[in-house]
This record gives C-alpha cells, sequence and structure tokens, in this order.
C-alpha cells in the first residue's frame, strides 16, 4: 500500500524493533509528528531540549546494546544535537538521528531554519545521508541501522526534507543490506589468535587492558573466562568499568589519570600488554614514549584504525572482540598443561601487586564534620540495588564514581569518556530508565553539570520517570579548581559558583522531591529517603568544598608519577 514518507519512516522503525524514541517537534518535522500521533507501536518521550534528547537516546543505547534513536527539526533543532552526536561518536555508542531540512527545492537557499547539517556532522558521525527521494526511505534507514549497530558502532544521521516526508509510495523494507565499501571484519585471524595466547602462556608479568569495546561487544564473559583461566590480573578504561568484577582479586580496576596506584605500576611494569577494545586514549597512557616501557603489546580491536594509532603494537588482531577472546579461550583450553605452567609463573608477579595494592589502595579520611564525596559514593554502592544502573556527568564526580562505586556487571556505568560532556548524566539517566522501568537508576552530578541540563527534570517527572539525583556540590566547577590549585597557586579564575541555589526547591518546583544532606551522619538517612520515595527525587549533599581527586597522573606525566596526597 502506497504510504507518507513520513508514515514509511515510522514503519522503518518499527521494522527494526524501536520501541522508545526521543524527539523535539518542529516546522520540517510535523508531517512525521502528525503520522507519530496516531503510531501507537513506538512510545515518544519530549525532552526539553534536542541535546538532552540525543543523551537520552545514547543512555538507552549503552544500558540495552541496542541502537538509541533521536528526532530533532532543521535548523536549531538540529545544531542542538551535535554535542550529543559528537558524545556518542567519541564513545562508539550506535544511535541513528533523524533531522527535518527544508524543502528539497530550497536547500542551499538560506530558507527558514535551514543549516547544513549534512556538513556539519561529517566529522562527528558514522556516516550520514541525506534523502532526496521517498523512494529512498527504507533502504537508507536500513543502512542507517547496519550501520550504527556493526562493526566498532556510532551515531548515524538521517537528513529528511519536507517535502520527502509528505511525497508517498509503495512501502516495502528490504531483509537484508549489502555495501559494498563498508564491510566490517569480524572474526579474528587464527594464527594470530594462536600467537597471542603463546605469548600469553610465556608471559611472566601479563596484564589485561580492557576498555569500552569488551562491553559494547558483548564480550564481558568471554574476558572474565579467559582472565581467570590464565591468572591474568585485568585493568580497565573508565568505558570498560563492569566489563570485570571489580570485587574480584585480579582485578586491578581504573587505569590512567585518575586510576589506581596499582594498575598503573602493572601496566608500567608488565612484560605483556593485552589490549582489548581499547583505544590507548590519552588519559590512559601518560607519556607515550614511557607508557608500557617493558611489554610487548597485543591489540585486539573490531576497528583496524585504532590499532598503531596512538602507540607501537606487536600483535594486532582485527575481529569482534567477542570472536576473538572466544578463540583465545579455545585454543588455551586444548593446552591446558601449558596453562597450568602459566598460572604457576605469574604468582610472583600477582604477589608483587598484592604489595602495591597494600601500599597504596584507594582510600580517603572521613571525618565528622564535613561530607567526604567518596563516603557518598560508597553509601549509594552499599544501598543502592546489585543491578543499578549508574549515569554520571564530567567532572571530579565522575572520578570519585570510578573510584569507588566498585562495578561488577557490564552496563551499569554511563560516563561521557571520550568527549567529557558536562550535562550527559541526567539525560543518559533518563534514557536508561526509559529503557528498563523496573530498575533502580542514579544519575551522579556535580552542581555545575546537573545545571547544564537541569531542565530535564520536567522531562522526567511528566513520564513518571523514577531516576534518584545524586548531586555531589562544593559549589565549585570542580575538577578545574583542582587544576588550579595545583598547578595555577590556587588561582581560581571563574571556578566559584556561590550563587546559593536551592537545589530542593527547585525539584518541588517541578514537581520532584529533593532531600539535602549537609553532615556526615545524614547521608545514610537521605539515600534511603530518596531511595524509598516514589517518582525523580534530588539528594543533594554539601561536601567538602576544596577535596580532590587523587592519585593523579599530571598531563605530560608518566604512569609512575603518581601524585597519591596532596
Amino acid at each position: 500500500m502506497k504510504m507518507t514518507g513520513a508514515r514509511i519512516l515510522l514503519e522503518c522503525l518499527k521494522q527494526e524493533g524501536v520501541d522508545t524514541v526521543f524527539g523535539y517537534p518542529g516546522g520540517t518535522v510535523i508531517n512525521l509528528y502528525d503520522e507519530l500521533f496516531s503510531f501507537k507501536d513506538i512510545r515518544h518521550i519530549l525532552p526539553r531540549h534536542e541535546q538532552a534528547g540525543v543523551h537520552a537516546a545514547d543512555g538507552y543505547a549503552r544500558a540495552t546494546g541496542r541502537v538509541g534513536v533521536a528526532i530533532a527539526t532543521s535548523g536549531p533543532g538540529a545544531t542542538n544535537t551535535i554535542t550529543g552526536i559528537a558524545t556518542a561518536y567519541m564513545d562508539s555508542i550506535p544511535l541513528v538521528v533523524i533531522t527535518g531540512q527544508v524543502p528539497t527545492a530550497l536547500i542551499g537557499n538560506d530558507a527558514f531554519q535551514e543549516v547544513d547539517i549534512i556538513g556539519i556532522t561529517r566529522p562527528c558521525t558514522k556516516h550520514n545521508f541525506l534523502i532526496k527521494d521517498v523512494k529512498e526511505i527504507a533502504t537508507i534507514i536500513k543502512k542507517a541501522f547496519y550501520i550504527a549497530r556493526t562493526g566498532r558502532p556510532g551515531p548515524v544521521l538521517v537528513d529528511l526534507p519536507k517535502d520527502v516526508q509528505i511525497a508517498t509510495t509503495e512501502f516495502s523494507y528490504p531483509d537484508t543490506i549489502e555495501l559494498r565499501s563498508y564491510k566490517p571484519t569480524v572474526e579474528g585471524h587464527p594464527k594470530q589468535v594462536e600467537k597471542a595466547v603463546s605469548m600469553l602462556l610465556s608471559a611472566k608479568k601479563p596484564v589485561i587492558y580492557v576498555g569500552g569495546g569488551v562491553i559494547l561487544g558483548d564480550a564481558a564473559g568471554e574476558l572474565q573466562a579467559l582472565a581467570k583461566m590464565l591468572n591474568v590480573p585485568v585493568t580497565t578504561t573508565l568505558m570498560g568499568l563492569g566489563a570485570f568484577p571489580e570485587d574480584d582479586p585480579l582485578a586491578l580496576r581504573l587505569l590512567g589519570m585518575h586510576g589506581t596506584y596499582f594498575a598503573n605500576m602493572a601496566v608500567t611494569n608488565c612484560d605483556l600488554l593485552v589490549a582489548v577494545g581499547a583505544r590507548f586514549d590519552d588519559r590512559v597512557t601518560g607519556k607515550i614514549a614511557t607508557f608500557a616501557p617493558h611489554a610487548k603489546i597485543i591489540h585486539v580491536d573490531v576497528d583496524p584504525t585504532s590499532i598503531r594509532k596512538n602507540v607501537r603494537v606487536d600483535l594486532p588482531i582485527v575481529g569482534e572482540v567477542k570472536d576473538v577472546l572466544a578463540k583465545m579461550l579455545k585454543v588455551a583450553e586444548g593446552q591446558s598443561a601449558n596453562v597450568s605452567e602459566s598460572r604457576k609463573n605469574v604468582e610472583p608477579w600477582l604477589a608483587e601487586i598484592s604489595g602495591w595494592k597494600e601500599k597504596h589502595p584507594i582510600t580517603y579520611k572521613q571525618t565528622s564534620s564535613t561530607i567526604k564525596p567518596q563516603f557518598v559514593i560508597q553509601k549509594l554502592r552499599e544501598l543502592s540495588e546489585p543491578d543499578a544502573i549508574i549515569a554520571t556527568d564530567v567532572g571530579q564526580h565522575q572520578m570519585w564514581t570510578a573510584q569507588f562505586f566498585t562495578f561488577t556487571k557490564p552496563r551499569t556505568l554511563l560516563s561521557s569518556g571520550g568527549l567529557g560532556t558536562m550535562g550527559f548524566g541526567l539525560p543518559a539517566a533518563m534514557g536508561a530508565q526509559a529503557a528498563y522501568p523496573g530498575r533502580q537508576v542514579i544519575a551522579i552530578c556535580g552542581d555545575g553539570g546537573f545545571q547544564m541540563n537541569m531542565q530535564e527534570l520536567a522531562t522526567l517527572v511528566q513520564n513518571r520517570l523514577p531516576v534518584k539525583i545524586c548531586i555531589l556540590n562544593n559549589n565549585f566547577l570542580g575538577m578545574v579548581r583542582q587544576w588550579q590549585e595545583l598547578f595555577f597557586e590556587k588561582r581560581y579564575s571563574q571556578t566559584c559558583m556561590e550563587l546559593p541555589i536551592d537545589f530542593i526547591k527547585l525539584a518541588e518546583a517541578f514537581g520532584a522531591k529533593g532531600f539535602q544532606a549537609t553532615k556526615p551522619d545524614e547521608v545514610e538517612t537521605t539515600i534511603k529517603k530518596a531511595f524509598e520515595t516514589p517518582g525523580p527525587v534530588i539528594m543533594e549533599f554539601k561536601i567538602a568544598r576544596e577535596e580532590k581527586v587523587l592519585p593523579m597522573v599530571p598531563a605530560g606525566a608518566s604512569l609512575n608519577e603518581m601524585v597519591l596526597n596532596a
């Protein structure tokens, strides 16, 4: 049967299994929204800002592993999506972002609310499409979802002019799609896999270094099985937290600038580093020239352009990490005698690591007078549900969460890693809660980042999304302030946020609830009240104003040159 382009788009989303979209209407998508009015197969959530809508789709995708979908109108609606798209691009999150566009005859004429969103987003999308014919919609949407979710995932933008939405044609959705120039490598080369296992079995001081690719590739099970079989310690990036349980004796936890002492020392002194689904970001490596100086490096990644991009690699393996790790497991299982010998050989290494753990654990001292933020994070972990989803903003609270929450399951930490986007936490939590209405979702924010998208409180209330929001309030842009204290002689230039915002009244103004703690003995009670209260809740903690995130590797320093105390 014949359908309008707008209806065809919605039918395509349904065929792709989309159950939720986050979108904001406008003139060039009004026909799409008119069709949506009577289209009951997809839930639509209206954010209060298009950036937040894309972050919500991003949070949905990170929590579920499915493709997140966002919609915006042309012009300012489209440009407001860019920070969200760039955030997803840097962290390899599968999104399809649909923007309206002026009629095809007006493109290039500076029409009202016209902007070249294809040109603008080319550097921060995996691919983008401008649809000029209604007959192309079904095929292009199929391509968009395929590109977004396969290989190294990422955001794809589809620009849909108003006249194409109005035009009609017969609807038929393709079962499969073939792209001649896009052939992701799925299977790791068997010989390379065998060589990797051989190197692991002969290493005396091995470390497995895990990035977000293990979570995106649903390979946490294979990773854990391999590490435990071979008795190899595991360290993770921020994006990899939860891929390996942090309460396991083999866990080295977070690596890099604000990583653990023992993770950084282990990587500095290892003789073999196996990088899986990680890209050797500068926040992880520190000074490249001194990164893992004694180690052979194996790099497993689905994206060949990530290999040897930042560091030398002795053995590259291109393929989906789940496939490669499963093959490594199979090879190792066939060498039981060598595995047994290897486990004995690494015992002195594990003992050395245990010494580092005892010497410099991740710790803090909670006094009776002022709330330490680390104490709040630990109490949240203690009182939250085992499968709680945590979304963070960016800043000190993000690092305290990474250090003290203890993540044990994949897809339970949603955080902007590569782009470091303030304002991400609240809408990302919103997207996760929309995906999992029955699970506990907690947004951990600083007072600065929360104010960037605090309007989404209205979206939470309207859609009955019971996100619990933890604000660690030090009235500072804390991470920048920390750098100013350590490296700029405490010249706190434009980082002090002294305006006394009443976050409790703010919550009430939006129709939510709010609770505040100003003393350490109020922290547990405040968290319990928030968790017991139905609907969205703000819990504000007045924390020590000049508390720092430590350890810290200064910019340009080596991983073993950590600031442990200051």
